[in-house]
């Protein structure tokens, strides 16, 4: 069972870290499009960030649980099966994007808005104030954006383990809850709420530091 559980505990990682990884390429830019589409944007386009706003909203109105079901036809085709490691990271994916996405809207509209005037006034293109005033002055909180989104998918991770999702939840699915194994179940969560706690206490650092060095 110690192997067992440390190989969950090794599958859970991969399968958060490589979530979060994909669900940052793929919700950054849109974050980015939500921002500066905006009426009030450096690139106004309204009608665009309508329908890409109605997209982010629809997904991510729908349960984890149910997305990942629905998404069996689309795992399948992807990595070849609708259960285990890889499968869990696909149904991870999509259902993180969109919410990656809203977090990075948050975060760029935090940034000064006088900064981004005096970009502009300075003859600045859209492309170098997203990549030199909203990325740059948004570090430490796209920083502390990473750590909620890991946070967020460990929990999803553990979800998809009732469908056969690999590692602590489909541990604590087949040996806590079919098998009746309560020590197993107990263990799983003290690995889970471990790995949460160091999550956001290091990123907490790394966001921390950056904003002093900033001050």
């Amino acid at each position: 069972m110690t192997n067992l559980l440390i190989k969950g505990t090794f599958d859970t990682l991969y399968i958060v870290s490589m979530s979060t990884l994909f669900a940052l390429i793929g919700g950054l830019p849109i974050g980015v499009f939500l921002t500066i589409w905006k009426k009030d944007g450096i690139a106004p386009f309204v009608y665009g960030e309508k329908m890409l706003s109605g997209i982010v909203n629809t997904v991510r109105s729908i349960p984890f649980i149910i997305l990942i079901i629905a998404l069996f036809p689309f795992t399948r085709l992807i990595v070849g099966r609708s259960y285990g490691v890889e499968a869990s990271i696909v149904a991870l994916v999509v259902g993180a994007i969109p919410f990656v996405a809203r977090l990075v809207e948050s975060a760029l509209a935090e940034v000064d808005e006088g900064l981004i005037k005096a970009a502009i006034t300075m003859g600045a293109t859209p492309w170098q104030i997203v990549v030199k005033v909203y990325l740059v002055e948004s570090v430490p909180a796209l920083i502390r954006l990473v750590s909620l989104t890991m946070i967020t998918l460990v929990g999803y991770a553990a979800m998809a383990g009732v469908v056969g999702g690999g590692g602590l939840g489909d541990i604590a699915i087949r040996y806590g809850l079919h098998r009746y194994q309560t020590d197993v179940m107990l263990l799983t969560i003290v690995i889970m709420i471990i790995m949460v706690q160091l999550i956001q206490s290091s990123f907490n650092f790394i966001a921390n530091r950056l904003d002093r060095r900033r001050a």
